[in-house]
C-alpha cells in the first residue's frame, strides 16, 4: 500500500509540476507543486509563494509543509468555492491529494490542528537559528566589498542566493502566521519585524525598488534617482482619505493622488511611477549630478521631460485652435508640470489598444487635466466624475472600455481581414475623428449615444459577400482604402502627369524630326490640355476615392473636393476647346484664337508653377507660412492641398533640398536622353510606314484593324517601349544611387580595414581611435597628444583600450569563434607596468624576435642600417624594444646586490655602444641565440610556482646566462669598468653572485615573465590569427569603425537611456536535444549539419567544455550541464530567441564595463594607469554600482504574447524562456494572461498584460499585472503584441529587435555614441529614428542564403545610406532601428496594427514618423546581426509577404499623404523606393507579355509578315532597347549594381569580382528572375483581390528535401501557369511568326523570355536539396499522384488533397469586382484559338467567322468526350457494362472521325498539334472564368465538371515540369553538381560522407 501511495504522489506531482530543465538556476532540482497555480485564481501570487516555501521545507519539517499546503488550499477555496475557473478543479484536486499523502505518511496518532500555529512559530524560530540569518547579510556585505578585488565571485553569488532563499521562506512563514494568528508573541513579532526589514529586496520590482528600498541595489543611492523620487512628493496636494493605503516604506506622492482621484490600476500606477522617475533621473543626469545630501531635481530636467511628453498634445491644441489646460506655460510650476506628465503617462499606460489613437489620448488628457485642476482646488481629494460609477472609480471601465468596445466591434466586422477596408473603421479612422473640433461632440464624461460610439451590427457571411448594405454603421473618416490600382495614380499623380507630358513632348519633337519650328511649338502646346485633363482625372478620383466617408468627413474637405473637380472640369474643357479651335483655323499661328490659347496656357502654367514654387520649394515655406493669415493665400493653399493634422511643414533645409534635387536632375536627364534617342526616335519612321500601309491581307477575320491606320500593329510596336519608358527611371535610380552610395561610403571611410592584414598593420592606431571616439574624453589628454609626451600618451591610450579589447577577445572565445591559443595571442597587456613603452598583443609580435635575431646575426654593415632594416617592420621593432626593456625589468626585480650590479653594468655598456654606434663590434650578435636559449630556460622556471628545486634551477639558469654573456657575447674593453667586473668575477667564482634570487610574486611581474617567455618561444607567424572568418569580419568592422565619424561618447551616467524590445510568438527559443539529433530522410541531423558548416567552432566548443575532439556525442548528451551547453551552442548558430537574447544582453555587459572603468577617469590619468585601477576589470559584472548604472540606462523586454498559455500547456518554449530569464537577471518578459472569472454565474475571460522576471528560486516573479479592457489582438498580431508591452519599456530610446537578430559585444560599446545622434545636426528637425546597419549572418548556409544575404546587405547598407542622405526618405523597414521612444509612444507607437492594411506593420512607423515631422537617419559605424530566410520556399513566402504588404501600402492613407505632401523630387524618391519598386517590377514582367502578345498578334493575323516584307522595320533599335533593358532587369543585373559596388567598397575590387562571378556560377540570375515572378504575383494579386497575410517562414536550416507536391502547391499559380503561358506564346511566335533573320533572329529576340519561363518552371527544383536524386524523384512522383487523386472534404487540408488546395487557391476572389477583373484578364487566352484556327491547312484561305465557330463545335465535342471518359464511378455503379461500351464506342468513333478528316480533307497531322495548341489555352481561359464565378457554376450544376477539367490541367502541367526532372535524375553527376551548387564545400563533403556511412540506414534513400 505504501508503494502505491508513493507512486500516486509521484503521479500527482508530475501532473502538477512544471519541469523546466531538471534544475533551476541555482542548481536545485525542481520538484513539487509550486508554479502551477491557475491564473484564474486572482490571488495566485500568494498561493504560489506558499507552495514554493512548502516544497523548500518539505524535508526539514513535513508537518509545517502540510500546514502551508492546507493554508494554500483554503485560500484557493475562498477565491473560487465552486471551482468554476479554468484549471481550478484539477489544481485543488491535485493539492488535496498531496495533502492526503502527507497525512498518510505521518506517525501514528491523530493530528492536533490546534497546535499548528505553535508549530509554525517554533519552526520560524528554529529555521531562523539554523540558517543564522543575523550573519547572512553581514557575510554577504563583506564579500560584496571584497569579491571584486579578491576574485571570490562564486562565493558571493552563493551567499546572495542562500540569503534570498532563506528570507523568501521566512517572508512566507511570517505572512501565513499573520493570517492565521492575530496574537503573535511580542518577542516573535519584533523578530519578524527585524527580518521584514531585511527582506525588502524580495519585494517585486522592475528596475528601481520604490515600494521596498533595497540595500543591495545601488540604484536607489544615486543622487539623480533620489532627486526624482523627492520631486514627486508634492505636499500641496489635497488630503487623501485615511483608508487609502500607502506602503510604509515610502511617502505619498503625486501618483497616489492620481490613483485615488481617477481610479487607475495599482500596477499601472507602480509601473508609471517608476517610468517617470526613470525619465526624470536620466534627464537630470545629463544636466549634472546633484552631489548634495538632499538632492533636488533641476527645473530644466522637468521642463525637458514635460515638453517632450506633451509636445503632441500642445500641437493638437494649436491645430484645433483650442486653449491647452494651462493658460500660460510660463506660469505653470515645476510640480504642476510633473502632475501633467504623470497624468498623461497614467492614461497612456492603461489605454491598451487606444494607444494607437494618440489624438484620442490628447482629448482624454485634455478633459482629465481640467478635472484634476478642479479637484486640486479642494482641501480633500475627491474621485473624478468621469471615472466614477457607484462610488467606485475605475479609469479602465469608464473611459477606456467604451472606446475599446466600439473599436473591437468594428475590428470584429472585418471578417478576419477578408472584408473590404471600405466597410469598417480601422484605428486610423477612429484617431482621425479627433483631428477636428467635431470630436468635442463626445463631451466629457463620454456621451455614449453619440454616433461615434455606434457599434456596427455583426455581419453574416451573406452580408459580407453582398457588401452588407443592411447593417447600420459609422462611415470612414477622411480616407477610404478602396482596392484598386488607381491609387497609384491618385497618390502620385504629379509623377504620372510629368512622365506623360514628357513622353508627349519628346514624341512631338521626334515626329517633327527634332526641328523646333512653329509647327513643333504648336503641337507642344497640346501639353496644356493634357495637363488639365490629367488634373481633372485626379479630381474625379478624389470624388470616387472618398466614397464611403462623405457622411463623416469634414464638410470643408468635401467642399474642397467638389470645388477642385468643378475647377478642373471647367479648365480642361475651356483649354481643350481653345486648343482645338486654334488648330481648326486656316492659318493657326496668326489667328486670334491661337494667341488667346497661348496666353491662357501661359498664364495657367505660370500660376501653377508659382503655386508649386510657393507650396513645394523649401526656400518659400517660411514665406507662405507667414502669409497664411491672408485669406487669398490660405484659400489657394487649401485648394491645392488638404490640410491634415499630420504632414504639415514636411520640408527640408535648403542644402538638403538642393542635394536631392541635383540627384534627380541627373537621373531624369539620363532617363529622358535614353528615352528620346533609343526609344522614341527610332520608332518614328516605322510608325509612319505602318500607318501608311494599305491593303494588308489578314489571315483571320479582322474586326478592328482595317481603315484605322493599323492601330493594333502600332500598339504592339509601342507597348513594350512605353512599359520600359515607365520603369526605366527605376533602372537609372538604381545605378545612380549605387554610385552615390559608393562615394558616400568611401567618404565615411567604410572598408578601409577590409582584411586581417589591415588589422595587423594598423593595430597601433586602434587605441588612439578608440580614445577619440568610444572613450569618454579625458582631461589633459589633448594636451598630451600635442605635447612632447607621445610615448606616455600612447601608453595611456593603450592602457585604456586594453580592457575593452581583451573583453572583446574573451567574448569571441566564449562564443567559440577563437581557440584558447588564439585568445592568448590576441589578448593585450594592461600596459600599467613601469616599462617605458607600449606592449602590443602577441599575435602582432609572434616570431618577430627570431626574425630580428637572424637579421642581426647575418648583418655585417653599420648599426644604423641594421636598425633601419629591423624598423621596416614596426612590430619587429616593438618586439625588440620590449624584450630589451622587459629583460632588464625582470632581472632587476629578481636580482639583488652584485646580480643587480651586473644587469645595470651590461645595460649601461649596451646603451654606450648604441650611442657610439658600435653595437656590432662590442657584442657578438651571432651569439644571440645562446642568450635567447638561456633566457627561455630561466623564464620557463620563473613562470611556474616556486619550489626548492625550481629555486636552485633558476639560480643555475641565471649563472648560465651570465657565463654566456660574459664569455660568448661581450667584446667590449672591460678595463674601463675594471672594479665592477672584478667584483662580479669574484662573486661568481665564490658562488654567491645570484644566490639571493627573489622569486616573482607580484602579479604584474608574473605576467611580464609569462609574456616574455612567450615572445621568446613563439616561432610561428600569427599573421592569420584569428582564423575564423566571422571573428575576422567582426574585428575588421569594429576596428574600421574606430576611425569613422561619430558623436563623442558621454559618460555612462550622462548617456541617454534606452530599451531593447523584441516581439516573440512561438518561434524556436532553444533547440532541444531531440531536435538536434533528429535526422532527415538523408540521415542528416541539425547537429551534424552545424558540425560540418562550423568545424572550427565545434572544436573550440569541445575545448571550452573540457572535452577532447574525439569525444562522442552521446557523452555530451549524458551530462546535463554539457548537454545544455550543447543546446546553447547550436542555438547560437541558428535564428533562435536565445541568440537574440545573448546578443542584446551584451548592451548591459558593455555598460557595466564602461561604467566600472570610468571611476578613475576624473583623476590623474598616469597615476590611475600605473596603479592599475583604470584597467582592472576583474569582477566588473559583480560591481553593485556598475550593475545599477547599467540597469538605469538599459532595459530589455521580451514581449512573448502567448507565454502564459505556453506555461499552462507546459510547452518547451515556456521552459526555455524561463531558462533565459534565469541566466539573464535583467531580462524581462511581458505577456498576455487570460484569466477566467465568474460574473453573474457565467465564466468570463479577462485579459492582463503582465511583466515577469526570474525570482530567487528560478521561478517567474510577477512584477506588474495590468488589466486590459478585452482581448488585445484586434488587428495584426505583431504590432498588437508590441503595443501591450511597450508600457514596460523605459528610457529615451527604444531599439526594435526581431527575434532572428544578433548583437556583438564590440558593437554594444558604441551604443552610447549612437544615442547621441538624437542631439546631432541632421536637418531642421532632430532625428526621431536612427537607422542602424545590419549584417546578414545566414549567408554561409547555402547559395540561396548567400544571394539573399548579399541582396539584403546591399539594401541595408548602400541602399539605406542613399535613402537617408541625400534623398531624406528613409523609413523603418523592420530593422534594428533606434526610436526616439517618447516621441513615438505619444504619437501612436512604433508600428500600426489595423488588420491587413498594416500587414507590413514596421514601415508604417517610418511613414508615421515622417508625417509627424520626424527625421529618420542612417548610421553605419555600428551594426547588428540579422538572420534571413535560407531556402527558396522560405524566401518566396517572405517576398510574397513583403510584396503583398506593399500592395496594401498602395491603398493606404499614409502613402497617399506622403505622395501628396512631399515636394516633387522627394516624392519621386519615396515612390521608387517603396511601392514604385514593386510596380516597376511588375511592369518588367508585363513588358514580356506586351512584347510576346504583340508578336503573337502580328504572327497570327499575318500583319507582321506583310509589313516586314514591304518595309524591313521590325528589328528596330527601340524594340531591341526595350527587350534588352527588360532582360537586364529580369536577371537582376541592375539589382546587382549596388551589390557589386558594395562588395568593392567593403571587400576590395578582386574579392568583389570573385564574389560576383561565384554568384553567377551558382545561377543567381535564375534566382533573381524567379524572385521577379514572386513579387509580381503577390503585389498584383493583393491590389486586385487582397489576401495579403503574415507568412511564417520557419527560419530553420534547409537540410530537407522539398517534395514535388509542396513546390507545385506553392508555385503553381504564381510561376508555373505564367511560365507555361510564356512558353505557349514563344511556341506560337516560333510556329507562325516571320523572322527574316531565321533562327538567330528568333533566338536573339526570345532568349530573355525563354530564360524567364524556364526559370519560373524549374528554379524550385534546381534549388531543392537532393532535387535530382532518382530515389527522391520516384518518391515525389508517388506522393504527387496520391495528392492529385485524393478527394477533398470537410477538414481535409490543401497539403493532403488537390481538391482542398484548389478551393484554397480560389478564396481570394470574393466579390463582384474581383470576378469581373479575373474574367477580363482571362479573355487573353482566347486569342490563341482565334488566330490558330485560321492557320490550319484544312480551312484554306477562308477567313469567315464560320471557321472560328466550327472550332468551338470541335472543342465542345472534345469536352463531351472528356465527360464520357471521366463519368463518376459512384453514379455509374449500376450500369458499368453500358458505360464501358459507350466509352469504347466513343473512342473508336473519335479515332475514325479523325482518320476520315485526315484522308478526305486538307486536315494534316501538324493541324492536329496546332489544334491542341489552340484548345489548351482556350480551355484554361474557360476554366479561369468559371473559377471566378464559382457560386454561379455551383448553382447551375457545372462545378464538378469544372473541377474535373481543372484536375486534368494541373496533372498535365505537373507532368510537363516533372518529366525533365526525371530525365536529369537518371544521371548521378547532375545531383552531385546540384549539391555543390547549393551548399558550401564543407557541407557537400559532409553530406557525401554521411550517405556512405549510413549504409543500410532505412531513412536514407540511396
Amino acid at each position: 500500500m505504501s508503494r502505491a501511495e508513493h507512486l500516486w504522489e509521484r503521479l500527482v506531482r508530475a501532473a502538477l509540476r512544471w519541469d523546466r530543465t531538471g534544475t533551476d538556476v541555482y542548481g536545485r532540482p525542481v520538484t513539487g507543486i509550486a508554479g502551477n497555480v491557475p491564473s484564474s485564481l486572482a490571488n495566485n501570487r500568494d498561493i504560489d509563494e506558499i507552495l514554493r516555501a512548502a516544497d523548500e521545507i518539505q524535508d526539514e519539517d513535513p508537518n509545517v509543509a502540510r500546514i502551508l499546503c492546507e493554508h494554500a488550499y483554503s485560500l484557493a477555496q475562498n477565491l473560487d468555492p465552486n471551482s468554476e475557473g479554468r484549471g481550478v478543479l484539477q489544481f485543488k484536486t491535485g493539492l488535496m491529494s498531496v495533502i492526503k499523502q502527507k497525512l498518510a505518511k505521518r506517525e501514528a496518532g491523530a493530528i492536533d490542528r490546534s497546535q499548528d500555529i505553535a508549530r509554525l512559530q517554533e519552526f520560524y524560530k528554529s529555521y531562523r537559528e539554523k540558517n543564522n540569518v543575523v550573519k547572512l547579510r553581514e557575510e554577504e556585505a563583506k564579500l560584496r566589498e571584497s569579491a571584486a578585488y579578491t576574485g571570490n565571485l562564486g562565493e558571493l553569488e552563493r551567499k546572495t542566493v542562500k540569503r534570498k532563499r532563506v528570507f523568501a521562506t521566512l517572508k512566507v512563514l511570517r505572512s501565513v502566521l499573520e493570517q492565521l494568528d492575530e496574537d503573535i508573541p511580542e518577542e516573535l513579532k519584533r523578530m519578524m519585524e527585524a527580518d521584514a526589514a531585511m527582506t525588502e529586496d524580495l519585494i517585486a520590482y522592475n528596475i528601481i525598488p520604490l515600494d521596498g528600498p533595497s540595500t543591495t541595489n545601488a540604484i536607489v543611492t544615486f543622487p539623480e534617482v533620489r532627486a526624482a523620487i523627492s520631486a514627486l512628493r508634492f505636499t500641496a496636494l489635497p488630503n487623501l482619505p485615511p483608508d487609502f493605503q500607502i506602503p510604509a516604506t515610502r511617502d505619498a506622492d503625486m501618483f497616489d493622488f492620481l490613483h485615488y482621484v481617477f481610479g487607475f490600476q495599482k500596477d499601472n500606477v507602480s509601473n508609471q511611477r517608476e517610468h517617470v522617475i526613470h525619465l526624470l533621473s536620466n534627464e537630470q543626469s545629463r544636466l549634472f549630478i546633484p552631489e548634495v545630501p538632499d538632492p533636488k531635481l533641476d527645473k530644466a530636467a522637468v521642463e525637458r521631460v514635460f515638453q517632450k511628453s506633451l509636445d503632441n498634445y500642445i500641437k493638437w491644441c494649436s491645430y484645433l485652435g483650442i486653449q491647452p489646460v494651462w493658460s500660460s506655460l510660463d506660469a505653470v510650476t515645476k510640480e504642476k508640470k510633473l502632475l501633467f506628465v504623470s497624468l498623461y503617462f497614467l492614461i497612456w499606460g492603461e489605454a491598451a489598444n487606444i494607444r494607437f489613437l494618440p489624438e484620442c489620448l490628447c482629448y482624454i488628457f485634455h478633459h482629465m487635466a481640467r478635472e484634476m485642476d478642479e479637484i486640486l482646488r479642494q482641501q480633500v481629494a475627491q474621485q473624478a466624475n468621469s471615472c466614477s460609477s457607484e462610488s467606485v472609480a475605475s479609469f479602465l471601465d469608464q473611459v477606456i472600455a467604451p472606446l475599446y468596445e466600439v473599436v473591437a466591434a468594428e475590428a470584429a466586422n472585418n471578417d478576419n481581414g477578408k472584408a473590404p477596408h471600405s466597410t469598417w473603421r480601422n484605428y486610423d479612422d477612429f484617431n482621425e475623428f479627433f483631428w477636428s473640433l467635431r470630436c468635442f461632440e463626445l463631451s466629457w464624461p463620454w456621451r455614449k449615444n453619440c454616433p461615434f460610439f455606434q457599434k456596427p451590427k455583426p455581419r453574416t457571411k451573406l452580408l459580407l459577400k453582398t457588401g452588407g448594405t443592411g447593417s447600420k454603421r459609422r462611415g470612414k473618416t477622411s480616407f477610404v482604402e478602396h482596392r484598386t490600382f488607381l491609387h497609384l495614380y491618385h497618390s502620385f499623380h504629379r509623377l504620372w502627369i510629368f512622365l506623360v507630358m514628357m513622353f508627349q513632348g519628346l514624341a512631338v519633337i521626334a515626329f517633327n524630326n527634332g526641328n523646333f519650328n512653329s509647327k513643333t511649338l504648336r503641337e507642344l502646346l497640346s501639353l496644356g490640355p493634357t495637363f488639365v485633363i490629367m488634373k481633372f482625372i485626379e479630381s474625379v478620383l478624389d470624388i470616387i476615392m472618398m466614397y464611403g466617408a462623405y457622411s463623416t468627413t469634414r464638410r470643408l474637405a468635401i467642399a474642397r473636393i467638389f470645388l477642385r473637380s468643378l475647377w478642373f472640369s471647367a479648365a480642361s474643357g475651356f483649354i481643350s476647346f481653345l486648343y482645338v479651335k486654334a488648330l481648326q483655323q486656316p492659318n493657326p499661328s496668326d489667328s486670334a484664337v491661337y494667341r488667346l490659347c497661348v496666353i491662357v496656357i501661359a498664364i495657367y502654367a505660370s500660376l501653377q508653377f508659382f503655386l508649386s514654387f510657393l507650396m513645394r520649394i523649401p526656400f518659400c515655406h517660411r514665406l507662405t507660412n507667414q502669409c497664411d493669415h491672408w485669406p487669398v493665400i490660405r484659400f489657394l493653399r487649401w485648394m491645392r492641398q488638404e490640410r491634415y493634422y499630420v504632414g504639415r511643414d514636411m520640408y527640408e533645409r535648403n542644402r538638403d533640398f538642393i542635394k536631392y534635387m541635383i540627384f534627380w536632375v541627373v537621373i531624369l536627364s539620363a532617363k529622358f536622353s535614353f528615352a528620346y534617342f533609343l526609344q522614341i526616335k527610332p520608332l518614328v519612321e516605322p510608325t509612319r510606314i505602318i500607318v501608311e500601309q494599305n491593303n494588308i491581307a489578314y489571315s483571320w477575320h479582322d474586326f478592328v484593324s482595317k481603315n484605322n491606320h493599323n492601330a493594333l500593329t502600332v500598339a504592339t510596336l509601342w507597348s513594350p517601349v512605353i512599359a520600359i519608358y515607365l520603369l526605366d527611371i527605376h533602372v537609372f535610380y538604381t545605378v545612380f544611387s549605387a554610385i552615390w552610395g559608393f562615394l558616400l561610403g568611401a567618404r565615411d571611410r567604410l572598408g578601409e580595414i577590409r582584411s586581417l592584414e589591415s588589422v595587423h598593420r594598423d593595430f597601433e592606431q586602434f587605441p588612439g581611435g578608440f580614445m577619440d571616439n568610444l572613450h569618454v574624453p579625458l582631461p589633459g589628454r589633448e594636451k598630451n597628444r600635442y605635447g612632447n609626451q607621445d610615448v606616455e600618451t600612447s601608453k595611456v591610450d593603450a592602457a585604456r583600450f586594453s580592457p575593452f579589447w581583451n573583453e572583446i577577445v574573451r567574448n569571441l572565445r566564449e562564443e567559440d569563434y577563437i581557440s584558447n591559443l588564439e585568445m592568448e595571442l590576441l589578448l593585450m597587456p594592461k600596459n600599467s607596468s613601469k616599462l617605458p613603452l607600449v606592449q602590443w598583443p602577441l599575435f602582432l609580435l609572434g616570431s618577430k624576435i627570431f626574425l630580428a635575431k637572424d637579421i642581426a646575426a647575418d648583418y655585417r654593415e653599420l648599426q644604423d642600417e641594421l636598425w633601419e632594416r629591423i624598423s621596416r617592420d614596426d612590430y619587429m621593432k616593438y618586439a625588440v624594444e620590449e624584450c630589451f626593456s622587459t629583460i632588464k625589468y625582470i632581472l632587476l626585480e629578481i636580482l639583488e646586490g652584485e646580480g643587480r650590479m651586473w644587469v645595470e653594468r651590461i645595460y649601461e655598456d649596451i646603451e654606450a655602444s648604441i650611442k657610439k654606434k658600435s653595437i656590432q663590434i662590442d657584442f657578438k650578435l651571432n651569439k644571440l641565440s645562446l642568450v635567447i636559449s638561456r633566457l627561455t630556460a630561466l623564464l620557463g622556471l620563473l613562470k611556474e610556482a616556486e619550489t626548492p628545486d625550481s629555486d636552485n634551477g633558476a639560480v643555475k639558469a641565471v649563472q648560465d646566462l651570465y657565463d654566456v654573456v660574459r664569455h660568448d657575447v661581450l667584446s667590449i674593453n672591460m678595463r674601463e669598468n675594471y672594479e665592477t667586473w672584478n667584483l662580479l668575477s669574484k662573486a661568481r667564482n665564490e658562488g654567491r653572485l645570484f644566490s639571493d634570487l627573489k622569486w616573482p610574486k607580484d602579479p604584474e611581474l608574473k605576467l611580464q615573465v609569462k609574456r616574455l617567455h612567450s615572445l621568446l618561444t613563439i616561432k610561428d607567424s600569427a599573421a592569420n590569427i584569428p582564423k575564423n572568418l566571422e571573428a575576422q569580419r567582426r574585428l575588421q568592422f569594429f576596428t574600421n569603425s574606430l576611425f569613422m565619424e561619430m558623436p563623442p561618447a558621454k559618460a555612462v551616467r550622462e548617456m541617454l537611456s534606452f530599451s531593447v524590445f523584441t516581439p516573440y510568438y512561438s518561434e524556436i527559443v532553444l533547440y532541444s536535444l531531440s531536435e538536434l539529433q533528429k535526422k532527415n530522410e538523408d540521415g542528416i541531423s541539425i547537429l551534424f549539419y552545424l558540425q560540418k558548416i562550423f568545424p572550427d567552432e565545434w572544436k573550440n566548443f569541445l575545448a571550452r567544455i573540457g572535452r577532447d575532439e574525439s569525444a562522442l556525442e552521446s557523452e555530451l548528451f549524458d551530462s546535463p550541464n554539457e548537454s545544455l551547453e550543447l543546446r546553447f551552442w547550436a542555438s547560437y548558430r541558428g535564428q533562435t530567441l536565445a541568440r537574440t537574447v545573448r546578443g542584446m544582453m551584451y548592451y548591459r555587459k558593455a555598460l557595466m564595463l564602461q561604467s566600472y572603468l570610468e571611476r578613475a577617469g576624473a583623476g590623474d590619468i598616469e597615476a590611475a594607469i600605473s596603479s592599475g585601477d583604470a584597467t582592472d576589470t576583474q569582477g566588473f559584472e559583480f560591481s553593485p554600482e556598475a550593475r545599477a548604472q547599467a540597469d538605469l540606462k538599459f532595459t530589455y523586454v521580451l514581449t512573448c504574447q502567448i507565454y502564459g498559455k505556453q506555461k499552462e500547456e507546459q510547452k518547451p518554449e515556456a521552459a526555455d524562456i524561463a531558462l533565459l530569464m534565469q541566466r539573464n537577471e535583467a531580462l524581462r518578459v511581458a505577456f498576455i494572461d487570460e484569466v477566467e472569472t465568474l460574473k453573474d454565474a457565467k465564466v468570463h475571460k479577462e485579459f492582463y498584460s503582465k511583466l515577469v522576471k526570474a525570482d530567487v528560486n528560478g521561478k517567474d516573479m510577477e512584477v506588474y499585472s495590468i488589466k486590459l479592457p478585452g482581448n488585445p489582438k484586434l488587428g495584426e498580431g505583431k504590432p498588437e503584441n508590441q503595443n501591450h508591452a511597450i508600457v514596460f519599456t523605459r528610457g529615451n530610446a527604444v531599439q526594435t529587435i526581431d527575434m532572428n537578430q544578433d548583437n556583438y559585444f564590440e558593437e554594444a560599446l558604441k551604443m552610447r555614441n549612437l544615442l547621441e545622434e538624437f542631439h546631432g545636426n541632421h536637418g531642421i528637425r532632430p532625428p526621431s529614428i536612427l537607422g542602424v546597419r545590419e549584417h546578414v549572418f545566414t549567408g554561409s548556409v547555402s547559395s540561396l542564403a548567400s544571394f539573399m544575404s548579399n541582396q539584403e546587405s546591399s539594401f541595408v547598407t548602400l541602399g539605406q545610406r542613399v535613402l537617408a542622405n541625400p534623398l531624406k526618405v528613409r523609413m523603418h523597414y523592420g530593422h534594428p532601428d533606434v526610436f526616439d521612444r517618447v516621441f513615438h509612444i505619444t504619437r501612436g507607437g512604433i508600428s500600426k496594427a489595423s488588420r491587413v492594411i498594416n500587414i507590413s506593420e514596421d514601415i508604417y512607423s517610418g511613414f508615421n514618423s515622417t508625417l509627424r515631422q520626424g527625421n529618420i537617419t542612417h548610421h553605419e559605424y555600428i551594426q547588428v546581426g540579422k538572420g534571413r530566410d535560407v531556402g527558396l520556399n522560405q524566401i518566396a513566402l517572405f517576398e510574397g509577404k513583403v510584396a503583398g504588404g506593399n500592395g496594401e501600402q498602395v491603398l493606404s492613407r499614409d502613402v497617399y499623404r506622403l505622395g501628396q505632401l512631399f515636394d516633387f523630387f522627394r516624392m519621386m524618391s519615396f515612390y521608387f523606393t517603396t511601392v514604385g519598386y514593386y510596380f516597376c517590377t511588375m511592369l518588367t514582367v508585363l513588358t514580356v507579355y506586351f512584347f510576346l502578345y504583340g508578336k503573337a498578334y502580328l504572327a497570327l493575323s499575318g500583319v507582321g509578315e506583310t509589313i516586314a516584307i514591304r518595309a524591313q522595320i521590325m528589328d528596330n533599335t527601340a524594340l531591341s532597347a526595350a527587350i534588352n533593358t527588360q532582360f537586364l532587369l529580369q536577371i537582376g543585373i541592375f539589382t546587382a549594381v549596388p551589390m557589386i559596388l558594395g562588395f568593392i567598397l567593403e571587400q576590395g575590387f578582386l574579392k568583389a569580382l570573385v564574389s560576383f562571378l561565384t554568384m553567377q556560377f551558382q545561377l543567381c540570375s535564375v534566382f533573381f528572375t524567379f524572385s521577379l515572378g514572386t513579387k509580381t504575383h503577390y503585389f498584383g494579386r493583393t491590389i486586385l483581390h487582397g489576401g495579403a497575410r503574415y507568412q511564417a517562414t520557419g527560419r530553420g536550416f534547409v537540410v530537407r528535401h522539398i517534395k514535388f507536391t509542396e513546390n507545385y502547391r506553392l508555385y503553381s499559380r504564381s510561376h508555373f501557369v505564367k511560365g507555361l503561358e510564356v512558353v505557349l506564346l514563344l511556341v506560337v511566335y516560333l510556329a507562325y511568326g516571320y523572322n527574316e533573320g531565321g533562327a538567330l533572329s528568333y533566338i536573339l529576340l526570345s532568349i530573355s523570355s525563354w530564360f524567364m519561363a524556364l526559370s519560373w518552371l524549374f528554379a524550385p527544383y534546381l534549388f531543392n536539396p537532393s532535387g535530382f536524386e532518382w530515389q527522391k524523384t520516384v518518391e515525389d512522383f508517388r506522393d504527387w499522384t496520391n495528392w492529385l487523386l485524393y478527394r477533398g472534404g470537410i477538414g481535409v487540408k490543401g497539403e493532403e488533397s488537390w481538391e482542398a488546395w484548389w478551393d484554397e487557391e480560389l478564396v481570394h476572389i470574393r466579390n463582384l469586382r474581383g470576378r469581373v477583373m479575373e474574367t477580363i484578364l482571362s479573355l487573353r487566352f482566347f486569342i490563341f484559338q482565334y488566330g490558330i484556327v485560321y492557320k490550319l491547312n484544312v480551312q484554306g484561305s477562308d477567313t469567315s467567322l464560320t471557321v472560328y465557330g466550327l472550332s468551338w463545335v470541335v472543342l465542345a465535342v472534345l469536352i463531351v468526350l472528356f465527360k464520357v471518359f471521366t463519368f463518376s464511378q459512384k453514379v455509374s455503379v449500376n450500369f458499368q457494362l453500358l458505360l464501358r461500351f459507350i466509352q469504347g464506342l466513343s473512342f473508336l468513333m473519335a479515332l475514325a472521325g479523325l482518320a476520315i478528316a485526315v484522308v478526305f480533307t486538307d486536315l494534316s497531322v501538324p493541324d492536329i498539334f496546332a489544334c491542341i495548341l489552340a484548345f489548351v489555352p482556350t480551355g484554361w481561359g474557360i476554366l479561369s472564368i468559371a473559377s471566378a464565378w464559382k457560386p454561379l457554376m455551383k448553382r447551375i450544376g457545372l462545378w464538378k465538371s469544372i473541377r474535373s477539367i481543372a484536375r486534368l490541367y494541373d496533372a498535365g502541367m505537373g507532368m510537363i515540369i516533372f518529366i525533365p526532372i526525371a530525365l536529369f535524375s537518371w544521371f548521378p553527376f547532375v545531383s552531385t553538381f546540384q549539391t555543390r551548387l547549393m551548399f558550401n564545400q564543407a557541407f557537400s563533403r559532409g553530406l557525401e560522407i554521411s550517405l556512405i556511412l549510413a549504409g543500410n540506414n532505412p531513412n536514407t534513400g540511396i
